[in-house]
């Protein structure tokens, strides 16, 4: 079968495989953060413990996102994507059984995405780097759109998954289904046909200064230190609203688990229309501009949703937020993948994550806000500082916003 210019990049089969598994991956971590973000606000009516559960989610990017750069750029690739998500398995696993027998503490929320976090920390760099290795540098637009897409409905389904699972059977029905996602998500992966890389063997002293050289590069590379600045920016202050929907949804528009699924599901929704627009589009040559446009339009609808007390109009404002992240989250690693050379790509990647691992710190942040004064003002300070920010590094660094060619990659 052949696949449109939309959906071109599909016709190779692995990246069909690979896009399949990012897929039940990334559904798996929403359905789960909503289910745990629910539980503990039902456990403790907190938002600081909510949003602790998005600092154990992200923590380990912090700590292994350049580790797992450095592993995306070896032959253990396969093996990371297998043993970070038969860990995640292994501990829903758990988590269920604490459920059924009634042993489980609130805390054990955190513990269980401590897990996941750590599993993604090591094996995103290695997701993305494969999708320039399957499709090449002429490709690799509309895969990472298409990838974009598959988040957006991973968001859509995950988030309204998680209400109506807890409506009907409760936390425990929830995390059957994230086990399930997770068996499939290896069975998949297993298939996936990775060329090995030929490397030599690392010392510690190696490893560390591999570390040091990812950094040293994006600091020299002007536009790929914008797109860090800018990520570390949105994950301080723009994702944190992730973990304060279901404060908001009870506390603000006093909704259910049902509803509260649905507006968790609208960023999904924004995300996957911007992403299938983004993939229609051919010889994109300024992709700054639309990553900074995204990440624009994101803060913009989280400011909007940071005064609304309606359940209809906060629809709106989070379909907005979901539309930006579509440019966002698409342009982020495929910059990193256009600008950097072959050999750096994976550690540039870890970079990357490295900035996402910042998050923690907005998580903390925007909970003892909330905790504070409502989460509507925590939402609203984090907008009003996060817009003025990156106009600033767009306005200093021109650079991200000048044309980038494919074949600067090679």
């Amino acid at each position: 079968m052949v696949f449109p210019r939309t959906f071109q990049a599909f016709n190779n089969h692995n990246y069909r495989l690979l896009w399949t598994a990012n897929f039940i991956a990334a559904m798996s971590r929403t359905l789960l953060l909503t289910l745990l973000t629910y539980y503990v606000h039902e456990e403790t009516g907190s938002p600081w413990y909510v949003a602790l559960v998005g600092f154990s989610w992200i923590t380990p990017m912090f700590a292994l996102g350049l580790i797992g750069g450095i592993l995306a750029d070896t032959d253990l690739r396969k093996r990371v994507l297998i043993w970070t998500q038969a860990a995640g398995l292994a501990a829903t696993i758990t988590m269920i059984t604490l459920l059924a027998t009634d042993l489980t503490e609130f805390w054990y929320a955190h513990l269980l995405m401590l897990i996941v976090g750590i599993g993604e920390a090591l094996d995103m760099p290695t997701r993305r780097s494969l999708l320039h290795d399957f499709l090449g540098s002429r490709g690799v637009t509309n895969a990472v759109a298409l990838d974009s897409v598959g988040n957006g409905a991973s968001m859509i389904f995950g988030g309204a998954a998680a209400g109506a699972l807890i409506a009907v059977l409760d936390v425990i029905g929830g995390h059957f289904a994230v086990a399930g996602l997770f068996m499939l998500s290896l069975m998949i992966i297993s298939k996936l046909s990775i060329e090995r890389v030929a490397t030599a063997s690392r010392s510690s002293t190696s490893v560390i200064a591999d570390l040091f050289d990812g950094i040293r590069y994006v600091a020299a590379t002007p536009a790929l230190m914008a797109t860090v600045m800018i990520t570390v920016i949105m994950n301080l202050l723009l994702f944190p609203y992730m973990h304060m929907v279901p404060v908001v949804a009870k506390d603000v528009l006093g909704v259910g688990p049902t509803l509260m699924g649905f507006l968790q599901a609208m960023t999904g929704l924004g995300s996957l229309i911007g992403s299938v627009l983004l993939a229609s589009l051919s010889n994109v040559t300024h992709h700054g501009r639309l990553f900074i446009a995204g990440t624009m339009i994101a803060f913009s609808g989280l400011l909007m949703f940071s005064f609304s007390s309606s359940y209809i109009l906060s629809m709106g404002f989070i379909f907005i937020i979901g539309l930006g992240l579509a440019g966002f989250i698409s342009m982020q690693s495929l910059i990193a993948m256009i600008i950097a050379r072959h050999d750096m790509r994976g550690k540039v990647l870890g970079v990357i994550v490295l900035a996402i691992g910042t998050g923690p710190l907005g998580a903390l942040i925007v909970g003892v806000v909330a905790e504070q004064h409502g989460p509507g003002f925590a939402l609203f300070i984090n907008a009003a500082i996060g817009l003025p920010l990156v106009s600033l590094v767009a306005l200093t660094i021109p650079q991200l916003r000048l044309r980038m060619l494919h074949d600067t990659a090679a």
